[in-house]
């Protein structure tokens, strides 16, 4: 059996569908600040080695208000103090994704591990997580706004998230290896 790309993001639409169609409709608590330092940020690659958890029990959706970007915004919550991540190297993150209107359409505390992780800029994800998560630091904490020609385009996900939507993703940088 040949693993491709194609394959990995059917899988993956298929699982945050039936995660969805499982769990229903989960609304979560803001990211607990860790630190008061905040930055909007520059998405760029790094490395990084360490790790940390992130309780995703108490996130909350806010619906966006307002004319949404057109290009990926990302702002750390969190500035992490571990290295940074880099293309090549296989990160693991909490997340919760929202649509523009703060519906949850998928956390990765629904799907009962520590964490999704994935080979940063392989393209197993949409494209707006490989930009995004790039640069992170271990035990950041950042939101993304994600526009929809980095996330599934002019296309419709598992009957949850609409054809050429804006994705928000909180994301916390658990490992990188």
């Amino acid at each position: 059996m040949q693993v491709t790309s194609t394959g990995i993001a059917v899988a993956l639409a298929v699982v945050v569908a039936l995660s969805i169609l499982f769990f229903g409709p989960r609304v979560f608590a803001p990211f607990e600040t860790q630190s008061t330092e905040t930055a909007t940020t520059t998405l760029q690659m790094g490395t990084s080695t360490e790790s940390t958890t992130m309780d995703t029990s108490s996130m909350t959706a806010a619906p966006i208000s307002g004319p949404l970007p057109t290009e990926l915004t990302g702002t750390d919550v969190v500035v992490g103090t571990g290295a940074e991540a880099t293309s090549g190297k296989t990160v693991t993150v909490n997340y919760v994704g929202m649509l523009p209107d703060g519906t949850v359409f998928d956390a990765s505390a629904n799907h009962g591990t520590t964490g999704f992780s994935f080979p940063l800029g392989a393209g197993r994800v949409i494209k707006g997580w490989d930009v995004g998560v790039a640069g992170m630091k271990v035990g950041g904490k950042r939101h993304l706004i994600i526009p929809p020609d980095l996330a599934y385009g002019n296309q419709a996900v598992g009957g949850v998230i609409p054809a050429n939507a804006t994705l928000i993703f909180d994301i916390e940088l658990l490992n990188v290896q």
